[in-house]
């Protein structure tokens, strides 16, 4: 039997940590065809099928089980000496994987940018994803997240610059329906829902002088997207409720107006947040040490 190369290990190890030949294919920047075609490969060397497949999931057998319990240890010790070898670089060099939200990464991509034109050596996979994920076991060093959603046992540092949500609505939907002036109002109006890729509903919640509220407003239109309510708002189909910085040309052009202005206070906005039992990489450590340049920067 011919011997396994390191890329074909990492290849099984990626499909089993992630039941699926799509993700695991997205980590290893290979398409799932090709993912899937290597592994049948290794399985006909080896004379094993170390995988089940069905058309909605992937799991190991029991031979895959045993192997690849084998064959993981000896895995990160490759990379930790990989890594060991990286930390006597004069620049850090490899690639650095972050999770974020769609404002996450928005927030991130600058410091993203002049990082990689600092460290040339450095690859960056800036992975955007609506649902939240464990960043150690999907194989991320660092996500992006507002600062609530963060996991506790991270190290999590804020960007310092805050958010704040808006309920907007048309000129001409106020017109002809009345602006609201306390968030109760809301249950007598037509208002714009955004669905999650968790599949809930985002709630609408209020602050005012230390006082909160929570509501669940009615609306005959649930969107999939923040995009898709602002345009909804625009069009006359009732009031919304979305981050400011999402709208910032519809309201500066007045095709959108702010109500309940005292009701939706800022907020602590995203922050980059990875593990605390983990050493960073060089990579990761070099990145927290521009990223907070750059806050100091901007402070």
């Amino acid at each position: 039997m011919a011997g396994l190369s390191l890329q074909e290990l990492n290849a099984l190890t990626a499909v089993a940590g992630r039941r699926s030949f799509r993700a695991a294919a997205g980590h290893l920047g290979v398409s799932p065809s090709a993912l899937s075609h290597q592994v049948a490969s290794v399985e006909r060397r080896l004379g094993v099928r170390l995988f089940n497949r069905t058309t909605r999931s992937v799991s190991l057998t029991e031979a895959g089980e045993h192997f690849l319990a084998r064959v993981s240890p000896a895995l990160r010790e490759i990379a930790d000496a990989v890594e060991t070898v990286n930390r006597f670089r004069d620049t850090p060099a490899g690639l650095l994987r972050f999770n974020a939200s769609e404002g996450g990464a928005e927030r991130i991509l600058p410091t993203v940018m002049d990082f990689m034109a600092a460290y040339p050596d450095m690859r960056v996979d800036l992975a955007v994803d609506g649902r939240m994920v464990d960043i150690v076991a999907e194989g991320f060093d660092a996500g992006v997240r507002g600062g609530s959603a963060v996991p506790q046992d991270m190290i999590a540092l804020p960007f310092g610059v805050p958010e704040t949500f808006m309920i907007v609505g048309s000129p001409a939907y106020l017109q002809a329906h009345g602006r609201p002036i306390a968030p109760a109002d809301l249950l007598r109006h037509a208002c714009i829902r955004v669905r999650m890729p968790s599949g809930v509903l985002l709630p609408w919640d209020f602050e005012r002088r230390g006082e909160t509220v929570s509501i669940e407003p009615p609306g005959r239109l649930v969107v999939g997207s923040p995009g898709l309510a602002i345009q909804a708002a625009v069009a006359g189909g009732g009031i919304a409720y979305v981050i400011e910085r999402a709208m910032t040309d519809e309201l500066a052009s007045g095709r959108l107006v702010r109500v309940l202005e005292d009701w939706t206070p800022p907020f602590p906005g995203v922050s980059l947040y990875y593990p605390r039992q983990r050493l960073p990489s060089a990579g990761l450590a070099a990145f927290i040490e521009h990223f907070k340049a750059a806050r100091r920067r901007t402070a």
